[in-house]
């Protein structure tokens, strides 16, 4: 049986638990679906303080086994809110909830598309988890057995566990994806002495720009402090803080790391197309097509994301910034060492 996976940002409620009726709190999850099991994430950035240093550490918020699930469309009287999913869970195949009574989940998102894109792959994924896993002679396969002594007897087994044993030796360490600057610590939630210890100050960079970036703007102005910023602007800060780059010079080392890195088929080929669009960037007079145009044409093509997300349009500010960097660093990014 194939596993369906999906993943994107949903929001979602708790409206019932342990067959009671609970106070909605709506809010916004990163929610995986992966073998079965929907599991809902909490916003990274509203983790405690101290715990950005452990991310790989935090335990989801809800995770739901969704054999025995039951998904439809919720009606008015359980939601004001548009495209709300309705999902109740037997609870007797539920292992992550222990208990024998219903619980109920209210999933939405504002997109048509999304959420009926979500709709159908936990739909399908419920009905196959329904269906006996059988071989190729039509037999029932039987359950796997899980005691010590049969673990890994099966040649196919081996195989699987050889298989992963040779990922998981490959696969770099956290610490060394963090020291090549792939990964770092969330600025919210971070502990001000560690903050400070990795930008080597007495002072969160961030911080300092907020004071002068407010002082300059004008401290007579009405409203200031009390009236409520755009959610999607300071969503948007919140996100540069965390993870742009100051260094220029270290973000283009770091492309240039990250091209050299690429198979050789695909390396080649993006080299000959940006090439080929610095040719057309040097005739911008006549064309138009200036660095800033090229990017924004050709970002969302050339930088799709592996798996399509609820945030399109902030994906688009990223990829056109990237290609911008791109064609601006040709000479050092593709360089011969």
């Amino acid at each position: 049986m194939p596993v369906l996976e999906k993943a994107g940002i949903l929001n979602k409620t708790k409206v019932c638990e342990n067959g009671k009726k609970v106070r909605k709190n709506w809010s916004q999850s990163w929610t995986v679906l992966h073998g079965g099991v929907l599991t809902f994430h909490k916003d990274p950035k509203s983790t405690a303080a101290g715990a950005s240093n452990k991310t790989n550490q935090i335990v989801p918020e809800f995770t739901v086994e969704l054999r025995g699930a039951t998904i439809g469309w919720a009606s008015k009287d359980k939601s004001s809110k548009k495209n709300v999913l309705e999902k109740e869970v037997c609870c007797a195949m539920c292992l992550q909830l222990k208990t024998r009574t219903g619980a109920e989940f209210l999933i939405q998102y504002d997109t048509d598309s999304i959420i009926n894109d979500w709709h159908k792959v936990i739909t399908d994924t419920i009905r196959q988890l329904e269906q006996p896993c059988e071989e190729e002679g039509g037999e029932p396969m039987r359950r796997a057995s899980t005691r010590p002594g049969t673990l890994g007897s099966d040649p196919e087994q081996k195989k699987v566990r050889t298989k992963l044993l040779k990922f998981l030796q490959k696969r770099p360490t956290l610490q060394s994806v963090k020291e090549k600057g792939y990964i770092r610590d969330s600025v919210f939630g971070c502990a001000l002495s560690t903050l400070c210890a990795l930008e080597r100050t007495t002072i969160p960079s961030f911080v300092e720009k907020c004071v002068s970036a407010v002082e300059r703007r004008g401290l007579d102005i009405d409203g200031i402090y009390r009236v409520s910023g755009n959610l999607a602007v300071i969503q948007k800060l919140r996100y540069k803080a965390d993870h742009e780059i100051s260094d220029y010079d270290q973000k283009v080392s770091y492309m240039r790391d990250l091209v050299k890195s690429l198979p050789q088929p695909n390396h080649n080929t993006m080299e000959l197309l940006f090439r080929h669009l610095r040719r057309v960037i040097e005739y911008g007079e006549e064309n138009r097509m200036t660095v800033q145009n090229v990017a924004i044409v050709f970002g969302p093509t050339l930088l799709r994301p592996e798996t399509e997300s609820a945030n399109i349009t902030m994906h688009m500010v990223f990829q056109n910034q990237i290609v911008e960097l791109i064609l601006n660093e040709y000479e050092q990014i593709f360089c011969e060492d």
